[in-house]
């Protein structure tokens, strides 16, 4: 097994959304934001090369929205899906499975681009099975008012209607030690309902990848929960045991958000959890 970071793109947001209830002069420690408080995130996939099978883990928000759309998110850099997969020897067409955390925009956008004369849309991996799962196919398909414009019909239904889409069987455990994909996920529902986080072994160690479960180092301590989740309350719930469990087993995070740290370690303190190391992904495994 091989695995490549790639990066899809680099965005920003609004800092105090990104950090709900903890005050500016907290978070900017971390997070530091510029003049309309904005802060740096990335997109940032996995792909695993494991034998015959190349898996993507999101995909970032692809190029197919209007300018306006873009617009509200200070697209900035020069990564592209593309790009980052040319570097590592490969091309779309080579995937053969793009495992999808949640159907957020900014996590699977690139998934679907517009077809060849742009009267309609197609997966943008057309040899390939998507991932997700039914509880949350239905969450997203069937969107409430507060992540109705997350939810974007055009991401998500041409996997569908193009019979490429899957869903990952559950068995009713927060944590399945074994997937289709050969990863253990967890579910969590803080965010949004049944996000999943895989887990991967790794040269000896594991390797998780984050999604919105713990978008920056800066998200770690417990209060530090998003605006945008949808449950805060249940996030705290979930984020205490993994951060224990993290840090106790010596996980290696993979962080799809933060634009400026690829990877980090945790370790136990007298304030509880916080961040030990930051590296760069090769640095993880050399």
């Amino acid at each position: 097994m091989k695995l490549y970071p790639i990066e899809t793109g680099n965005f920003k947001l609004d800092g105090g959304a990104m950090f709900g209830v903890v005050p500016k002069s907290l978070w900017t420690r971390t997070n530091p934001a510029d003049a309309n408080n904005m802060i740096d995130l990335a997109a940032r996939s996995l792909l695993i090369e494991d034998g015959d099978r190349l898996i993507l883990i999101d995909t970032g928000m692809g190029n197919k929205q209007s300018e306006k759309f873009f617009g509200h998110y200070y697209l900035w850099g020069d990564h592209t899906l593309d790009r980052s997969l040319a570097q590592v020897g490969f091309h779309r067409d080579d995937i053969t499975d793009v495992f999808l955390t949640h159907l957020h925009f900014d996590h699977c956008g690139g998934s679907v681009e517009w077809n060849r004369d742009r009267t309609g849309y197609q997966p943008a991996f057309r040899n390939a099975v998507f991932w997700t799962n039914e509880a949350h196919w239905q969450w997203a398909t069937e969107p409430n008012a507060r992540e109705k414009a997350s939810f974007l019909p055009e991401n998500i239904l041409p996997m569908q209607e193009s019979g490429q889409l899957r869903f990952v069987p559950r068995t009713g455990e927060a944590f399945q030690e074994n997937s289709p994909l050969g990863f253990g996920i967890l579910f969590v529902d803080g965010h949004t309902d049944k996000q999943m986080i895989p887990h991967i072994r790794y040269q000896g160690k594991t390797l998780v990848f984050m999604a919105d479960l713990l978008p920056t180092v800066g998200h770690i301590p417990l209060p530090y929960v998003m605006g945008y989740d949808t449950r805060p309350l249940l996030t705290l719930a979930e984020k205490e045991p993994f951060l224990k469990r993290a840090a106790d087993a010596s996980y290696v995070l993979f962080l799809e958000h933060d634009a400026h740290n690829p990877c980090c370690t945790l370790k136990h303190t007298e304030k509880g959890v916080r961040l030990d190391q930051t590296f760069a992904f090769d640095a993880c495994f050399s």
